[in-house]
Order: C-alpha cells, then structure tokens, then sequence
C-alpha cells in the first residue's frame, strides 16, 4: 500500500535531517523515516531550549540539581547525555552513584558526600542516581541495614528541603519502563557483546527481587513526593518519548526567562 504524503510530510523529509533518515537505508520505510525525522528535529528545538536555560542559569548565579531514578532498563545515561549533548560542559557535570559505591552511613553522616558535590553558582549537576538509592537498591543488595534505611527515610526530605531553602532548583526524575518495553530493551542489550555488560547487575533478572524494588519505590514516593521537591514520572513506552518528555519536564520545572 502506498503511503500519501501531506504537503507537511514532504517539507520533513525535504530538510537535511530528512534526507539524511532516507539516506540511511538502502530499503527505505517512509513511515519510520517521518517519524525518526520528526523526533530529532523536536530534539534538537528542546537542545536548543537547554541551552538557553543554562544560560540563564550562568548569567544569573543558579544552582540547579537534577536526579535521574528508575529501573535498569529506563536508560537514564542515555537521556542525559543526548539531551544535554549541546550545552557547555564547562558549566555542568554528571555524577553518577553506582549502588557498589556506597559506604556504609554507620561512621558518619550519609548525605556528606552528596553535600561536597552540590553546583556551585552558575552550575548544573545532573546525578544518574543519586542519594535515593538507599531508598531503592541499598537495602535489596544489602549494602545498609534496616536501621540505617529508616534513619535515611526520617532525613531525606529536610536534606531535598535544605537544598530548596538555599536556593538550589531541585529536579527528581522516575523513569517508569512498561514490562514489554523492558523485556525487549533487555534481549536487545544481551544480544550485544557492546552492550551485555549493562545487563550484569539488572534486578529484573529476579521477579522476587523486582516485588521487593517495586515495593520500596512505593515507599519512597509515598515518603518524598513533597510539595517543594516532588517526584516526576516519566512513563512512556518508547526511548524517544522519554527523551522528549523528560526534556519538556525539565524546561518547565525551571523558571527561565527565553
């Protein structure tokens, strides 16, 4: 069946980004170029927006902190460094939290490495997971104690509360992966000798471990989904919806002047 073209569609696949989608295959699916077409030329309007924000985040001394949470299979670095691939990195820095990495919180305060590594005025810093795993991953690897995860539940929100109160723009994203989506990301990476090591650690691996992760994000959202720092829900089935949206949320929940 021949697909019929809208004057629109024939303007996209007439830009650069639209010839370079058609070029990229030697047979060519006008449905799945449009729509390549269509969602790198939104993303590259929303870059193009970051980087208007840091801009204003440089000229008038902000500080901004953006957590990046979710299951194994949401990608979280893969949306982080696509969305902020245009922005100067002379003014922001990813930090990233492995579950592997913790200490324990028994022989001093736990949020004191996360207090050494907040942005200094003018600076983002975006953490691919962040001081939240102790809600999540912690207490299922067995890397704190029960006393030490309710210590950290009775204190998180007074330490988000101390950022907001000094003027620190504090952003908390979830990504929420549907099971069919994530089963598939996950064969996908495994076939890959590129990409397998990703999936070394996955707690989906377990459905008795996923009950008991599923269980501690319930907690965490019902504990920490405060009014000055709230929770962001990114669910949505695909990597370019998530981009997209996660993108959109950010610029939203930043009052920057365009």
């Amino acid at each position: 069946m021949t697909m019929v073209l809208s004057k629109e569609d024939v303007e996209v696949l007439n830009s650069k980004i639209g010839i370079k989608h058609l070029l990229a295959n030697k047979k060519i699916n006008l449905e799945k170029v449009l729509k390549a077409t269509r969602h790198e030329l939104k993303l590259r309007e929303i870059q193009s927006e970051l980087v208007r924000l840091q801009l204003w985040v440089i000229a008038n001394g902000k500080k901004v902190v953006v957590l990046f949470h979710g299951g194994d299979s949401s990608e979280k670095s893969t949306v982080i460094r696509k969305i902020f691939s245009h922005n100067n990195p002379r003014h922001f820095r990813v930090e990233v939290n492995l579950p592997h990495e913790h200490e324990s919180g028994e022989n001093g305060y736990y949020f004191k490495k996360f207090v050494e590594k907040l942005p200094h005025a003018g600076e983002i810093v975006l953490w691919d997971r962040s001081w939240y795993n102790r809600a999540l991953f912690e207490p299922i690897l067995g890397m704190c104690t029960e006393d030490e995860y309710g210590k950290f539940m009775d204190q998180v929100n007074n330490f988000d509360k101390m950022m907001v109160d000094s003027g620190i723009i504090l952003v908390k994203f979830y990504f929420t992966v549907s099971p069919d989506e994530q089963s598939g990301r996950y064969k996908e990476l495994k076939k890959s000798p590129l990409t397998r090591w990703k999936t070394d650690h996955w707690l989906e691996d377990s459905p008795k471990i996923w009950k008991k992760y599923m269980k501690l994000k319930e907690a965490m959202f019902e504990k920490t989904n405060t009014d000055y720092a709230p929770w962001i829900e990114i669910d949505k089935d695909t990597r370019e919806e998530e981009l997209i949206a996660a993108a959109e949320h950010l610029l939203s929940s930043i009052p920057y002047k365009k």
